[in-house]
């Protein structure tokens, strides 16, 4: 469902869609990491005010909110026309010390309020994702945050939060690219109500964009590989992050929404499975 104009993506090209707290999410938004220094304030400036994002991801362990703060202050959107995400480390988990660090970083971002919240990693060896989670629930309750989900959590550990906690998280962010497009998972967020966002939506390319389905698709609509992926993304549900510092890749990638896949190049794409980027099962990669 598509949000009318008065939401954060308000005077943007890219549209919404509605999250389970009621409020609205951009359906596009600019992945940060490596985004760092005077270039890297400069970059999410010119894709706020040149291209229209208003979706920006960014996390603690990328170690730039400093600089997207920076942005945020420089750019010409007002702040309540912007959707900041941030996300919680893992050696930050536990209730208190997830208060602290959301703290942390607001104050690093210069803002009085995170859009959403997420817990990075689950972490499972350290078994304190719920209390992270209930962490994240208070700071709600606070306003410190509006919206709350979740990063790289499985169909199980997300059961286990709405079971212990009775909080279903708005987002789960994963990675998802046509390689790994994690259908059984997307099917189980939109069961009960999660947004899915994809984080390496784009794969970092090696290779996807010369795969024949991709390549023919964008021969037959008269655009980008790169463009065909991300709309690919958007047809199956998903929200993706692709992160560019590069002013025109950034315009393409935005530019995804006057065009559609048939329901049969969705298919050949997602045929396309055949794992992993990299070794990070949720179940043992973990990251501190």
């Amino acid at each position: 469902m598509t949000t009318p104009a008065n939401t954060p993506a308000q005077n943007s090209p890219i549209p919404t869609l509605d999250l389970n707290d009621g409020r609205a999410i951009p359906r596009l938004g600019l992945g940060i990491y490596a985004m760092k220094g005077d270039e890297g304030v400069d970059a999410i400036v010119g894709a706020v005010d040149n291209v229209g994002y208003r979706l920006l991801d960014t996390a603690v362990n990328y170690e730039n909110e400093r600089e997207v703060g920076q942005a945020i202050a420089d750019c010409s959107v007002a702040r309540e026309d912007l959707f900041v995400t941030s996300k919680i480390p893992g050696r930050h988990h536990g209730f208190a010390e997830a208060i602290a660090s959301t703290e942390e970083s607001l104050a690093r971002l210069g803002l009085d309020y995170l859009d959403l919240h997420l817990i990075h990693w689950p972490n499972p060896s350290v078994g304190k994702y719920v209390e992270t989670w209930e962490g994240l629930i208070e700071l709600r309750r606070r306003g410190l945050v509006k919206s709350i989900g979740v990063s790289n959590f499985t169909e199980e550990m997300l059961t286990e939060l709405v079971e212990k906690t009775g909080v279903t998280p708005a987002v789960n962010q994963v990675e998802l690219h046509p390689y790994f497009p994690q259908t059984e998972l997307v099917a189980f967020h939109r069961s009960i109500g999660v947004q899915t966002e994809s984080w390496s939506p784009l794969y970092r390319d090696q290779g996807l964009f010369d795969e024949a389905p991709i390549a023919e698709a964008a021969a037959a609509h008269g655009v980008t590989p790169a463009q065909v992926v991300l709309r690919w993304h958007i047809e199956i549900g998903s929200i993706p992050i692709p992160k560019s510092a590069n002013p025109e890749r950034q315009r393409l990638n935005a530019d995804v929404f006057e065009f559609e896949l048939t329901p049969a190049e969705v298919a050949a794409i997602s045929g396309l499975e055949r794992g992993r980027m990299k070794d990070r099962d949720p179940l043992t990669h973990e990251e501190m």
